[in-house]
């Protein structure tokens, strides 16, 4: 059995578990790489943690898997490269948002991606009640800071959202196409190369020094390299409209990190909200029928 791969023996409830743990530890990992961008930003600017970020996960990822260049089509290359043309665009647009509005009112409305594909793009009858009840939740966790929103920051926010939808779509035929993690060392491989030019062109790129070099691997490692591997290889188990309800749990696990790591107090309304987005999510996963897949 290859890496990324889950055991043929395992039961659907085992794959289905497995898969949550893995988007959790994903989640996890997007909490603590956040707060390491946070102190690489000051030194080489939020393009350079871009270039720098996308660059040095290439390169473990293709350290790691040495992917196989033969056997396969160009439809096959075809979907690794737009999975990373889409991972940089991404990337790019959600840094762009973040710069004109607070990361709260970002995250929900990029959101809006990943729940519109599901109220769009499912079988089963539930999935709509998941998905709507999953974004009722993340927006109240945001509400508070939806007030006087920057127009190019919700613009750039919604682009961030199609993209969001786009790389879950991309992500599911790139681990279909490909073994083990090879699609998306290509792919991560095609988004750093065109990291370069979109980061010289919308902004400074500032060389790190050499005791930054840690903090840059923390950053690839856990921004880039555990989160979309986890999910590549849970979009294998669940298909992309279950998974798109599950990315709601990414406010609720940075608020509930606040309230545990930094005593940030959380009111009964964020509870509630915590709360309707773990019914989504549960329901999401727990509910029988056919699911669309990739």
């Amino acid at each position: 059995m290859g890496v990324g791969n889950f055991s043929e023996y395992d039961t659907p409830v085992r794959r289905r578990a497995s898969a949550l743990a893995l988007l959790l530890g994903a989640d996890a990992a997007v909490q603590f790489g956040s707060a390491a961008a946070a102190l690489l930003i000051p030194r080489v600017g939020v393009w350079g943690v871009l270039v720098l970020r996308l660059t040095v996960s290439a390169a473990l990822l293709l350290a790691l898997c040495r992917p196989r260049l033969r056997g396969h089509t160009t439809g096959d290359w075809a979907v690794a490269g737009l999975l990373g043309l889409t991972l940089c665009a991404w990337n790019s647009c959600f840094y762009l948002a973040i710069r004109h509005m607070p990361l709260g009112p970002t995250v929900t409305l990029e959101l809006l991606g990943p729940l519109a594909l599901t109220l769009f793009g499912s079988r089963r009858a539930a999935d709509p009640l998941w998905a709507v009840l999953a974004l009722s939740g993340v927006f109240l966790l945001g509400k508070d800071g939806f007030s006087g929103l920057d127009p190019a920051g919700v613009a750039f926010a919604l682009c961030a959202a199609v993209l969001w939808a786009c790389y879950i779509q991309l992500s599911a035929r790139t681990g279909q196409r490909f073994r083990r993690l090879d699609g998306l060392a290509v792919a991560m491989a095609v988004a750093a190369a065109a990291s370069i030019p979109v980061s010289l062109v919308a902004g400074r790129v500032t060389l790190p020094e050499a005791g930054d070099a840690g903090l840059v691997v923390a950053v690839a490692v856990l921004s880039s390299v555990v989160p979309t591997a986890s999910e590549l290889i849970a979009l294998r188990t669940i298909p992309p409209v279950v998974f798109s309800v599950l990315m709601s749990l990414a406010p609720p696990a940075a608020a509930l990190a606040g309230l545990i790591v930094l005593g940030q107090s959380l009111t009964l309304l964020q509870w509630l909200a915590m709360a309707l987005v773990v019914v989504a999510c549960g329901g999401a996963l727990l509910t029988p029928g056919p699911a669309r897949g990739p």
